[in-house]
């Protein structure tokens, strides 16, 4: 099964990217991205596919039915890019001034796009469904759960029984490595915003004044000791103060001060006490300054957690496509956060981290995701063609085995 896929990937790969360079050259961000959804209808058009455009968002639902009843297996590609002004020097950069695909999700569309092609060619062995989750907005916009609530998980008329996603990386991982772990793979990211409200007056007389400014240096210095003192270290807590804005002048106390914080936390339930610990202390803070202060914590992405079954089964079906060595056990999680998390709070699936660092570069110093020098190397796009090929043909396969 797999020898077959990845020649057939490496047939069509030239073409894989020169999707993967158009879409480049025309990026697009947040959840309106009629370019590069227009590009990926072309790229599907003739296949036997039933295909959906989203509502309020420039999302592709593509539905596969196989020649035989079975289950159905969902396969996400997000497409939209960054807010960054590409410093690669590649032929085909972005033709777009502070636009770039620097997190490489033209990668994940092309190859997708490539997924559906291959899987069409086998509609006749195919004993169940696929979804293929074109989808916009995944940098913070929330685009997954906006194509939730429009039906895309209900898109085959079943909720899918496994769902999986690929995610290049320009550093880290030597090219073609495919990486990821059981349980949590990726932490949710919140933010918490803080107003501190004071009372402004001269700087030479503060005791006639209420200075929000020293108790708003306090809570930051606070919540970075209540992270390492109140979480446990194997479930840990990363806080980090972003922003922080106060007065127009050195001899004027200001009114207002105010920060914002991104959190990370790895589990449901760090998330929950984290979100609790850092308003009351905030409040408290506040008082013991005599001062008020408007905190709110913001939700954002929740935990990536990848089940227990469908990473065994995404690392078997890895390893045994691209080679002995080619897939990495995770030892911890990513700090970063990801969108699929919603999609795997309904669905038992994984989410996976194959290496596009290019061909002699070294991982370990090469651009990170969303610099604006991060290169992803087009001879992944085969190998990741493939993968989302065969992880939905197995497990169709398994599903209808019994």
């Amino acid at each position: 099964m797999g020898a077959g896929i990845l020649d057939d990937a490496a047939a069509i790969s030239a073409e894989t990217a020169e999707l993967r360079h158009a879409i480049h050259r025309e990026p697009e961000i947040g959840l309106d991205l009629p370019k590069t959804q227009r590009k990926v209808l072309e790229a599907l058009d003739g296949l036997p596919l039933e295909v959906s455009c989203g509502q309020s968002l420039s999302s592709v639902t593509a539905v596969l039915r196989g020649a035989r009843p079975g289950k159905t297996v969902l396969l996400r590609g997000d497409m939209d890019a960054l807010p960054v002004d590409e410093r690669t020097g590649v032929p085909y950069a972005s033709a777009v001034p502070g636009a770039m695909h620097a997190c490489g999700h033209d990668l994940h569309t092309a190859m997708l796009a490539g997924a559906a092609r291959l899987l069409s060619a086998r509609q006749a062995d195919l004993a169940g469904n696929v979804i293929f989750m074109f989808q916009p907005g995944e940098e913070g916009n929330g685009g997954a759960r906006i194509m939730i609530s429009e039906g895309v998980l209900d898109a085959a008329g079943e909720r899918p029984a496994a769902a999986f996603a690929l995610h290049v990386a320009s550093s880290v991982l030597p090219l073609g490595l495919v990486a990821s772990k059981a349980g949590t793979a990726m932490a949710a990211a919140d933010t918490l915003h803080v107003t501190v409200r004071g009372r402004g007056g001269h700087g030479s007389q503060p005791h006639l004044a209420a200075d929000p400014i020293p108790a708003a240096c306090e809570m930051v210095t606070a919540l970075q000791t209540m992270v390492t003192r109140r979480f446990d270290v194997f479930d840990p807590v990363v806080l980090t103060v972003g922003t922080f804005h106060a007065g127009t002048t050195d001899n004027v106390i200001p009114d207002d001060a105010a920060f914002v914080a991104t959190v990370r936390t790895f589990s449901p339930q760090s998330r929950e006490r984290v979100r609790d610990a850092a308003l009351q202390l905030i409040r408290q803070l506040a008082a013991a300054h005599n001062l008020e202060a408007d905190a709110e914590f913001r939700d954002g992405y929740p935990v990536t957690v990848n089940d227990q079954a469908e990473f065994g089964f995404a690392e078997r079906t890895a390893g045994e496509l691209l080679g002995e060595g080619k897939f990495l056990t995770a030892p911890f999680p990513l700090t970063g956060s990801e969108d699929f998390s919603y999609v795997l709070e309904q669905v038992p699936g994984a989410f996976l981290m194959v290496g596009a660092c290019p061909a002699g570069t070294d991982p370990a110093t090469a651009p990170y995701n969303h610099s604006a020098e991060a290169v992803f190397d087009d001879a992944v796009l085969a190998e990741g063609t493939a993968l989302y090929a065969e992880l939905a043909l197995r497990k169709l396969s398994a599903l209808a085995a019994g």
